[in-house]
């Protein structure tokens, strides 16, 4: 996991952390029923997992996925994608 990742998670609460963790090892063993899933506008492989306020963005080549940030909604949330 990369430094900024690290960031990113220490920023979020215990019970939002636990939250990210089950969303992770659902996309990851590809249980995605259920989940808010939503293709980034101008983007093929750039994909958006949403709960509530917590937004997953992460990048989806072949069968690897590619967790490019973990953040709480806001104005600055998708501005670099």
């Amino acid at each position: 996991m990369t430094d900024k990742l690290t960031k990113q998670l220490a920023k979020l609460s215990t019970k939002e952390r636990a939250i990210v963790k089950t969303m992770l090892l659902q996309l990851k063993t590809g249980d995605i029923l259920g989940l808010q899933i939503s293709r980034l506008k101008g983007h093929e492989d750039i994909f958006r997992l949403r709960k509530g306020r917590l937004r997953i963005i992460y990048r989806q080549v072949d069968d690897s996925i590619h967790i490019l940030a973990i953040e709480r909604r806001s104005e600055k949330t998708y501005r670099d994608f």
